[in-house]
């Protein structure tokens, strides 16, 4: 089975955390948190900042690797590296692949349909550690 490498932007602001709804492709309509694929030599930081720019012309910080992903799709793995992010100041978020964005708080997780691999992200950020993750 294929193995596709990708990252992802665990976006937080004033303990929300920022999610997007996917506007193509198979998955089309489940919400993630954005990135995309790891370029060929490309870092996952390198990557994460480029995918977060091409998709919602923003800048962002990149801080911890939070966790590591791994999912089987019907058609590929899913390698997915998820780094905790912050909005550079002056920075703004316009929506150029997603068809929806949403600011979500800890009682808001479950009022979006997350994809599979995402799922363990939100179920990470609702761990014991998760006043960290937000």
């Amino acid at each position: 089975m294929k193995t596709i490498k990708v990252v992802a932007a665990i976006i937080r602001d004033n303990g929300r955390i920022f999610a997007t709804q996917r506007g193509y492709g198979d998955q089309k309509d489940g919400w993630e948190f954005p990135g995309g694929k790891v370029e060929p030599g490309e870092t996952s930081k390198q990557a994460l900042v480029r995918e977060i720019r091409e998709e919602l012309t923003a800048d962002i910080e990149v801080e911890d690797l939070l966790m590591t992903v791994e999912h089987d799709y019907e058609n590929f793995h899913l390698s997915m590296d998820c780094f905790g992010a912050h909005l550079k100041k002056g920075s703004n978020i316009r929506l150029l692949e997603h068809e929806a964005a949403r600011w979500l708080g800890p009682d808001e997780l479950d009022s979006v349909d997350w994809l599979p691999a995402d799922i363990k992200v939100v179920e990470k950020i609702r761990s014991s550690d998760s006043e960290r993750l937000i």
